[in-house]
């Protein structure tokens, strides 16, 4: 049952589209939790591969995932992920990590598995932003603010190179949004905007003016 003062931001988008920045500076700013799904499927990934899993078997990778102790900080001033018992919120960004997450996130056992503990998450802040691929249609669809975040590739390209601060070269930063989106696209709908949920391009604006949009979306709903 809804609490009476909730209110969960949903945000979706392609990688680089300024998710996390956004998600991040609006539950600071409203005072709210903070959610990365991504980083859900980016920790069982590591787990993964640390465990030497097989990245080709999705048997393998969801006995692994569910054998995972996942464990989510939710302030958005210093959002932490922690596997059986490991802060891996660095190692969680790696490129490496970022080439074999979507082979995680492909396997439809997994995600319903990670589904879950979102929804339990969420349902338990009550007063969340919380930010991914599918978090609008799947995962929170009544959230009471449903935004998919776009933003042409060029510009997506730009500020995932600004993220990662030279850790990798242009053309690896490219391959990595292309084949994510291709392969995401397969199992989550993320660039068209479902019914309900409101379309933000974000490509010629600064973080701050998102940020501020975002708000005033939020302070809209009453």
């Amino acid at each position: 049952m809804a609490q009476d003062n909730e209110l969960v931001i949903a945000i979706d988008g392609p990688s680089g589209a300024g998710k996390s920045s956004t998600a991040r500076g609006v539950a600071t700013r409203l005072g709210l939790d903070y959610l990365d799904t991504g980083a859900m499927y980016r920790a069982m990934s590591w787990a993964c591969m640390v465990g030497g899993i097989d990245m080709t078997s999705p048997a393998a990778m969801l006995e692994r995932a569910g054998n995972a102790e996942l464990q989510m900080v939710l302030d958005p001033a210093d959002p932490r992920v922690v596997v059986d018992g490991h802060d891996v919120t660095a190692a969680i960004r790696e490129p490496a990590i970022a080439e074999h997450v979507s082979a995680v996130a492909g396997v439809i056992p997994i995600r319903e598995l990670l589904t879950g503990q979102m929804r339990r998450i969420i349902a338990d802040s009550a007063r969340i932003v919380a930010e991914g691929r599918d978090v609008t249609t799947v995962v929170w669809p009544q959230a009471q603010l449903r935004l998919l975040m776009v933003a042409d590739p060029a510009a997506r390209i730009a500020r995932r190179e600004a993220e990662l601060a030279g850790a990798a070269g242009h053309e690896r930063v490219v391959s990595s949004i292309v084949d994510r989106d291709r392969k995401d696209s397969a199992v989550s709908q993320f660039e068209t905007p479902a019914e309900g949920v409101r379309l933000l391009d974000t490509t010629h604006l600064g973080l701050d003016e998102v940020i501020g949009t975002v708000i005033a979306m939020a302070s809209d709903l009453g």
